[in-house]
């Protein structure tokens, strides 16, 4: 069983996260969902920015930092779209992390990271929250510090591609992604 915390899009916590968790749930592991929003959801982009815009980028932390301050240190953190961000801000403080799953936009690795961490990193292609050039950097600093990661790209897919109630999703993408991301956790 691995411990996993799943942190949600700038659309909010939705269906899409909640199913995402009970399918991990239903393979062994143990899943929190934090509501990084309080309750609010959006149904575009640019509505889910705002949403962003009037929690605060602070109090989301504030609120991904609280979930995590229950979770053992080695708790694998998944991040959607934003959570990807999220991810981000909370890596540097945990290290011991026994992996890290970025769907749907990429991230920096942190200064401070152990050798061998792994990473998977899922992402539409073209998708302007997972550039070629930040894919590439990416790629550079994991081999330069020796992070085991793994880049899956989908040709032709939208940003969400995973979630069934967007008009991005694909369903044969977000089943492979979702079987390589058990994969990675097993």
């Amino acid at each position: 069983m691995v411990h996993i915390a799943l942190f949600h899009s700038v659309l909010g916590l939705r269906p899409f996260e909640l199913l995402a968790a009970e399918r991990l749930r239903r393979a062994g592991h143990e899943v929190v969902t934090p509501d990084l929003f309080g309750g609010g959801n959006a149904a575009t982009l640019d509505q889910g920015f705002q949403l962003l815009d009037e929690v605060g980028w602070v109090t989301v932390a504030d609120r991904a930092r609280q979930a995590l301050s229950g979770m053992p240190d080695d708790t694998v953190l998944v991040g959607v779209s934003m959570g990807v961000g999220v991810i981000a801000d909370l890596w540097p403080e945990r290290t011991a992390a026994a992996g890290v799953v970025l769907l749907h936009a990429t991230a920096d690795l942190p200064p401070v990271i152990r050798p061998g961490m792994r990473v998977q990193l899922h992402a539409a292609e073209p998708d302007d929250f997972a550039p070629p050039q930040r894919v590439a950097a990416l790629c550079r600093a994991a081999q330069e510090r020796g992070v085991d990661l793994e880049i899956f790209r989908y040709p032709g897919v939208g940003h969400f591609y995973t979630d069934p109630e967007l008009l991005d999703h694909d369903p044969g993408a977000a089943e492979l992604t979702w079987r390589r991301v058990l994969d990675f956790l097993g």
